[in-house]
Parts: structure tokens; sequence; C-alpha cells
């Protein structure tokens, strides 16, 4: 085989092959997977007793002079000097394209090979699965402009409302961001929110547009889009093709003109701000961090200011996007450290680290975003716990913005009360507890929180304090306690055609939406502000907007405060008990439309038993919807052959007799299952 890799090297006109020692192993790995593409493709063709490869497939190999570039560049990362450190971040909606252009970035820098596959930095398989970014992801990449190196240092972000606190996390660490907007749909709505997020920061705007190879790809229009609507000038606008890698050199130009270069300071005393962190079985928690004074070596040993732990930094290394160790880290520059620490509690997202018994002033901390979402998540058996707790704890060190209360339920058991951003962050969450970690957890039907206010002086006395925030309905006080509800409401922009218009206001108006803005984006296209209630939108509104407008209108949404509300506690009685785990906190407009779906779904899933069971959906003492399962009835007549029908009402008579009395005492059976099932999304 060696002979045969050689026979290749001898064809390469290349000097960093003629020159390879032939007992290099990473050079053999190189050669071995150019026979093998080479040899699928049938390139291969013997010559003068050697295999001979053709110049077609010479670029596989072309990667062997960059890697060992790319190893001298990384052996001098931390002298690089700071005027020629450019961090940024790939900024767009979701399926514009940011992991694409990632990958062509990293391809043309030389940090990957050519054909490494698609969306290399989308490493989860949760990731691969849906097509979505989740994780903000780095990467250092090196690059050569008017013969001097640059070290950029690049963050691809998510695209999804749900994960917009990645987005906000990861430009704390930048100076500049690409705003990336598909040729085709344009301007949506989480272009917009993007866009105002990296203005906020004072960030600069490299405007690009994407997918310009695709026949109904229109960059005129999103160029007057984005002057209408941000002011951006379309002769300032890069066109290229993430797909294709047309115009992927200019972009890497005008990160290098346009974006600022850290403001940092290298002298002493070192300080540096966590940004991200996730767990290694091996190594424990692992901290992303970007440098803002002095530098870091290994085997130092650096404290946090917010829990005041001291820790020896184990090592230190930068990904390029895969891990390459270095010793010394310096300001303006991004790494990942591992330094013993453990978990969630220790690794505090937004802490800021500096070398033992030295003073320094904190870095900026992040505001923690708070959940929108609650579900009770439980492990299917008991038995299963402490694993479930486990790979809860160390998913959370990887996603700060989940929040955890140990919560129980007589029905499912000890479990945990999880905060979530969205219905897709919960989801992706869920899913990554069974894919990473193995476990098979039972997650209830989502809910947000409501505020109450209390005006019983006894009862706030007993809770110590007015207002109570409740996400749970089975601690819904009783009305006579109450003053006033408080609901969460969220501020949604609608970006959509005009010709399903109607539609999409119908919808919002049936989810008690209140138009607050309208403005026309060009001729076709329309841009809505809706104030919302969140418990409307959280479980299908998205999935119903896709659908009316084919699929072409986008929806973002954010925080807008607590507004008053008249809300009830929706009750589930069975044969005139209350069932605690059926109880729900819902809208007077919508008691009555839930009421009835809840009892026809209770009489489907509870099995027919000896006695007749009542189900009933109650408000206070109202009776807002009924349905009845009838009881097993054994024929007491069947041995009558004839006689007086008397006889026959008799034994009737007996029987119903019997079931009523069997009714006062009967203990109602409801399945495990069945409780699952109805709690279950």
């Amino acid at each position: 085989l060696l002979n045969n890799l050689f026979g290749i090297a001898q064809c390469f006109e290349t000097p960093c092959v003629k020159n390879c020692n032939k007992y290099d192993i990473l050079d053999i790995k190189m050669f071995k997977r150019v026979l093998t593409i080479s040899y699928k493709l049938g390139n291969l063709c013997p010559r003068f007793g050697v295999l001979h490869l053709q110049k077609s497939h010479v670029r596989f190999c072309s990667n062997l002079a960059d890697s060992s570039e790319v190893g001298e560049k990384i052996a001098d990362f931390h002298n690089i000097p700071a005027e020629r450190i450019r961090n940024f971040s790939i900024i767009a909606h979701v399926d514009h394209g940011k992991s694409t252009l990632a990958d062509r970035l990293l391809e043309l820098t030389g940090a990957i090979a050519q054909n490494s596959g698609a969306q290399v930095l989308d490493s989860l398989q949760v990731e691969r699965e849906r097509g979505i970014t989740v994780k903000a992801q780095t990467a250092s990449i090196f690059h050569s402009y008017k013969n001097e190196k640059y070290l950029l240092n690049l963050i691809d972000t998510p695209g999804h409302v749900d994960f917009a606190n990645e987005v906000s996390r990861s430009l704390a660490a930048c100076d500049g961001v690409i705003l990336l907007v598909d040729a085709c749909h344009g301007v949506q709505a989480q272009t917009v929110a993007n866009y105002y997020l990296a203005k906020m920061r004072n960030l600069v705007i490299i405007p690009v547009l994407n997918k310009i190879d695709i026949k109904h790809a229109n960059p005129e229009r999103v160029c007057k889009d984005l002057h209408n609507l941000f002011g951006i000038e379309p002769n300032s606008v890069l066109k290229i093709s993430a797909k294709l890698g047309t115009g992927i050199g200019a972009v890497l130009d005008s990160i290098i003109e346009h974006i600022t270069p850290p403001q940092v300071d290298r002298n002493p005393p070192f300080r540096a701000l966590i940004f991200d962190s996730w767990f290694d079985k091996y190594r424990g928690a692992l901290n992303l961090i970007y440098v803002l004074n002095g530098s870091l070596k290994v085997g130092q040993e650096i404290q946090s200011m917010i829990t005041k732990k001291s820790y020896p930094v184990k090592g230190i290394t930068i990904l390029s996007p895969k891990e390459s160790p270095i010793e010394t880290i310096s300001a303006g520059q991004v790494g990942l450290i591992a330094c013993n620490m453990r978990n969630s509690k220790e690794s505090v997202i937004g802490d800021t680290i500096h070398l033992k018994n030295e003073t320094v002033e904190a870095a900026i901390r992040f505001k923690p975003q708070q959940p929108m979402v609650y579900a009770g998540v439980y492990p299917a058996d008991q038995s299963k716990h402490v694993a479930l707790r486990s790979a809860i704890e160390k998913l959370v060190l990887n996603d700060s913005a989940v929040t955890v209360k140990v919560d129980s339920s007589p029905a499912l058991g000890q479990g945990w009360r999880l905060g979530f951003l969205g219905l897709l962050h919960m989801e992706v969450f869920c899913q990554r507890l069974e894919q990473e970690h193995a476990t098979e957890p039972i997650i209830t039907a989502p809910s947000v929180t409501y505020r109450v206010i209390l005006k019983n002086p006894k009862m706030i006395k007993q809770m110590g304090k007015e207002c109570l925030e409740l996400s749970n309905a089975a601690l819904f006080p009783e009305p006579f306690n109450v003053k006033e509800y408080y609901e969460p409401l969220v501020k949604g922009t609608i970006i959509t055609p005009t010709e399903y218009l109607g539609q999409i206001i119908s919808l919002c108006v049936d989810r008690r939406g209140i138009q607050e803005s309208s403005i026309n984006i060009d001729d076709d296209r329309i841009l809505m502000k809706y104030v919302l209630p969140l418990s409307e939108i959280i479980l299908d509104f998205n999935d119903h907007l896709k659908s009316i407008s084919s699929g072409y209108a986008s929806f973002n949404y954010e925080d807008h405060g607590y507004h008053l509300t008249n809300i009830v506690r929706l009750d589930i009685h069975l044969n005139g008990r209350p069932v605690e785990e059926f109880c729900r906190i819902v809208h007077v407009s919508k008691a009555t439309t839930i009421a009835r779906e809840m009892v026809a779904k209770l009489q489907e899933l509870i099995p027919r038993q000896m006695v007749q069971i009542a189900i009933q959906a109650c408000v206070g003492g109202k009776v807002l919807a009924r349905e009845t399962i009838k009881a097993y009835r054994k024929d007491v007549t069947a041995k009558l052959y004839g006689g007086d029908v008397t006889r026959r009402m008799k034994l009737l008579k007996q029987q119903a007799e019997g079931k009523k009395k069997m009714r006062m005492f009967a203990n109602i059976r409801v399945p495990h299952e069945t409780f699952i099932k109805v709690l279950k999304r």
C-alpha cells in the first residue's frame, strides 16, 4: 500500500508532497483518503507499475501544505497582535445559509478540507436531524490579507427565535456581524430582530445576500427592502452563493477591512469572560472564554468572581474547528479552558475569571433571559430518577437558559419543572436528553407563568408576599382570595405576502391578538406587529401561520411584560371527585372549548369499569362539559326462559340498585398510562 501511495506522490508536482516523510502517519492517512476517493471515482490507472492519479483530483491533497501552515500559526497563536484579530458572528433568519457560509469560510482559510461534509459546525445529532443550528459554535481561523496573517474568531449562531439567547450571548464576544439575508425570501422576522440586536450593541454590520445562484433569486428587490427597513445602501451589500463558494473571498476581505479589532489590553492582570460551557465526561466542565486583559498559561491558578472558588488550569485549546492545544492565550482571543470544574453551579455563564489572589473589575454580565414556557419532566420509572437528574445537570451546563426546580406529582412521582425560552427550545432539550444521555423522560404539556395579586391578609402573611407567580394549576388560589390576575404578553412581528393577509389577521384575532402597526415593505409584502398572549402562541401558532400562508410568512416575538387578564382554574371531576393532575389554568373566553376537548379525550382514554363514570369539567361550581363512560353490565336475564315480565323487571331493578350502591364507595381506577397520555404533549 505504501509503495502504491508513494507512486501517487511521484505524480504530483507539489513540493510539499515530494518532500514528505515516508513514515509520517498524518501523510499516510491523507494519501489513503486520496486513494480511496479516486478509486471510487474511477480516476486511478496503472502507469509503469505504479498507480497514477489524474490531475483533476490534485485538490484533495492541496490541504497538506495548508495544514502544516495552520500548525505553525497555532504554535505562534498568542503572539498575534490584537490589531490583527477580528471577532465576528453570522446572524440571520432560519435557513438563510449561516452554517453553509461558515463551512465555505473554513474551507477557504484551510481550517477544514474541501468536501468535508455539510454544516461542519452543526455537530449535535439533533442539529443534523432537524437541519437547524441549536448551539452557537466557535472556530478560530487564519487568513492572509495584504501579506499579513490575521486571526478571525467566527461564531455561527442559531436562527430560530427560541435560541435568541445564544445569539445575544455570542455577540458579547464580537466586534462585528455578518447580516446574512436570503436573496429569494428576503428580509424575514428574525432578520429584523437580529439587526436591532446588533445595532443595540454598536457592532459593525456587514450586509450579505446569499443564494444568488438560485433561479428565483431577486437581489435588487431584497437590497431595496434592506434600504427601506434599515437604511443600508444597496452598493454596500455583498452578493454571494455560500453553496457554490461564489464571493466568499470578498466576505473575508470585508471582515478585515470593516470590523474593528478588539479593544483590549494585553498588560496584566489577566481577566476573561465565560460566554459558553459544556460537559466532558473526562475533563468535567469546559469553559469557552473571551480574554479581555493580560494572558493565561497552562498551570496557572484562576479564580471565579461569582463563586470565589479557584482552579488550576489543566489545558487550553482553540477551536479551529477541532480542538488544538496551546500553552498561552492572550487578550482579544477566544479559547477553551479545562480546569476541573464539575457542574453548572461552578461554571456560570457571564462570570469573570482572573488569576488567584488578584483584584479585577467584573466584565459585562449577561442579563439572564426569563423562561417563557414551563413543562414538567419526570422519569418513566422512578428507579431511573438519579440517571435523569444527572443528565439534566450536564445538559443545563451547555444550555444556561433552562431553569430547573424540583417538582412532584401524585400520578408521575418525583420530577422537575423546567423553564424554556419557547416550544422548540423545549423539544430540542428533551430530544438531547434522549439522544446524548440515553434517558426516557415523560414531558408534560407546556404552560406559562401567571401572576396573582392576593387580597386576603391571612394568606399574604402565610405566603410572605402579595404577588404569587404560578405555572402549576394545582397551586391556583381560590377566587375569593385574589384581587387581580396577570398573564404574560409578547410583541410579535409577522412578515407575510399580502395575499394571505386576511387569514393571518383572523388567526391573530382568534388568539386574542391586538394589532399595533402595519407597514408595507414593498408591493407584495407587509410587516405587522401584534400584541399576543404567550399562552396562545406557545403550542401551535407558528404551525397554523405556516399552514395558512403556504410557508411564506415568518414570525418572531419578544417579551412584552404582564397585563391584567381574567383567568380561571378548570377542574376535572370523576364521579364528583376532583382529580388535581388534570386541572389547568385557562382564559375565561376559552374555558368552554377547552373543557369539551378535555372530557372528550378522557372518555377515549379511561377504560370502562364496573361502575358508570361521569367525567365533568368545572369552573368553580359550574359544569361546562360532561361525558359519561357506561359501566360493564352483566346480562342478569339470561337465565329466564319465559314467565311473567315482572320477574325480568325485578332482576333489572336489583342490578340497578347494586350498581348505585357500588358507585357510592367504589374507587375509579385511572391507569398510569392515561395520566401520561393526558399530561404529556
